[in-house]
């Protein structure tokens, strides 16, 4: 399985339900960063992914640096690829996934769920090579 780095702006959200996911379903090999991270993963994001019986409550957000382009195999932004120069186009995937953060915890399902079947999709074409 390849190895993918989720990115959003805060590392606190969408990045870390996709990074929760990935693992999950593929047995690890993702990691989430962030633009400017916050200082913990987002409550709405715990929230939801609690309700679905995966606990990111222990992730941290983390910077994203520009060593990790050699790392992973893909580099998933959930819609701040305009803010991301640092990652190399070849690699890249934008999702422009919008972001839920001080929305109504609906909002985090919704995004939760688009981003359980773009994440199911990934892995879907990505094989074992």
């Amino acid at each position: 399985m390849k190895n993918v780095l989720f990115v959003c702006v805060e590392s606190s959200c969408r990045s870390q339900m996709a990074e929760a996911f990935f693992n999950s379903m593929a047995g690890g090999g993702a990691e989430s960063a962030g633009i400017s991270p916050a200082e913990e993963v987002d409550k709405g994001a715990i929230e939801v992914m609690k309700e679905i019986g995966i606990d990111i409550s222990g992730k941290k957000p983390k910077v994203l640096m520009p060593e990790m382009n050699e790392k992973f195999d893909f580099i998933v932004t959930m819609g701040c690829i305009d803010g991301c120069p640092v990652t190399p186009r070849e690699k890249t995937i934008e999702w422009n996934i919008e972001d839920p953060k001080g929305k109504s915890i609906e909002e985090y399902r919704k995004a939760r769920d688009v981003i359980k079947q773009k994440v199911k999709k990934l892995i879907g074409g990505m094989g074992n090579d």
